[in-house]
């Protein structure tokens, strides 16, 4: 087996770490929502908490997969 170039290395982990960024930003945004929806459910707005959790729902099902294959692999 060939060993990769090192450029071919650095960029694979470049994308890796862009990966990697984008799936922080997407736990980040429904780690917000969740905490959204909770305060809604303390404050006894259950109609809101539950159209907030349809919205989110829309939003996982709408998202580009985070996980992406890679050539190769």
């Amino acid at each position: 087996m060939a060993t990769p170039s090192p450029d071919k290395t650095t960029d694979e982990v470049a994308q890796l770490v862009r990966e990697l960024e984008r799936a922080e930003a997407y736990e980040v945004q429904l780690r917000q929502r969740i905490v959204d929806i909770k305060d809604q459910l303390s404050a006894g707005n259950v109609s809101r908490a539950l159209s907030m959790l349809n919205e989110t729902l829309n939003f996982i099902d709408s998202a580009t997969d985070v996980v992406t294959n890679h050539p190769g692999a």
